[in-house]
């Protein structure tokens, strides 16, 4: 079965008087929902207390939780001193993970600043190959790690480039940002083709079982010539992608992905028009 979740909590859920993360767990499955992306985009702030009281709080609703690593990872900083600190944070996220019962850590890959492109994607290969590395030495290969596909043009991440980096070493995993992919693409994915020709293409370099299960992020993205511009609501009618298309491209496939909602505040709700739209399909 394809799983649904949301990138934290939104906004009906604040709404509502819940407060806390660990009332998440309860609340979302509640909602009829299966996934909870926890972000530590702005730094991993978490106790190990509270580490482990949202791991009783998600085990015991059922709800499988992933980690989104630090936004500002950058493995294609020609500094290496801050690139040792991209290495830092994916690691302290997946201990964190560890801790929480996560299974998956996503993170953003790099981005290319003045270099090539060609120079940045291939120092950002190198780096993913040492983070390979040190994730084996530190025994943290029990976690999945998911480079992103990314929505701006100047940022290391399309669908060749995510795919490339997950044949690095089998923990990585890849997240395909299906909002990302259409705002650098201008708007590409509208059909069911369209999305299985992506998704085909990830499974002939990666195999089936590699990408069976693997993770999406999902939300319409507003986007301009140089790509992501902010994230949008299902109820928007000018910019794509819908979720229709992706998870009939998905059954066609037989795919069972992850997927996470990222519409902007709605993301609960919005991830379950998806999962009703997908239990009408099998005639659930």
């Amino acid at each position: 079965m394809i799983k649904f979740g949301p990138s934290g909590a939104g906004e009906r859920f604040y709404n509502e008087g819940y407060v806390s993360s660990e009332q998440a767990a309860k609340w979302t499955k509640e909602q009829g929902l299966d996934l909870f992306e926890y972000s530590f985009g702005r730094g991993i702030n978490l106790r190990e207390e509270k580490a482990l009281i949202l791991n009783k709080a998600f085990s015991e609703n059922n709800i499988k939780l992933s980690v989104h690593a630090p936004y500002y990872i950058n493995f294609a900083n020609p500094d290496e001193e801050k690139a040792e600190n991209s290495y830092r944070y994916v690691i302290d996220s997946a201990v964190m993970a560890k801790q929480m019962g996560a299974e998956r850590v996503i993170f953003h890959p790099a981005t290319q600043g003045k270099e090539t492109r060609e120079t940045a994607v291939l120092r950002t290969k190198e780096r993913l190959n040492r983070l390979a590395q040190i994730i084996h030495a530190e025994k943290l290969d029990d976690i999945i790690y998911c480079p992103e596909t990314m929505g701006k043009l100047a940022q290391i991440g399309t669908i060749e480039e995510v795919t490339d980096f997950c044949l690095i070493d089998e923990v990585f995993m890849p997240t395909v940002d299906f909002g990302h992919v259409n705002a650098r693409e201008q708007g590409s994915l509208k059909t069911t083709e369209d999305f299985l020709s992506r998704m085909q293409y990830m499974i002939d370099k990666l195999g089936y079982e590699r990408m069976k299960n693997f993770h999406v992020h999902f939300s319409k993205i507003q986007y301009s010539g140089k790509g992501e511009v902010r994230h949008l609501n299902f109820d928007d009618e000018i910019y794509g992608p819908d979720y229709e298309p992706f998870i009939d491209a998905c059954l066609k496939l037989k795919l069972e992905p992850n997927v996470i909602c990222e519409s902007a505040g709605n993301q609960a709700d919005d991830a379950m028009t998806m999962k009703s739209y997908y239990l009408s399909v099998l005639g659930k």
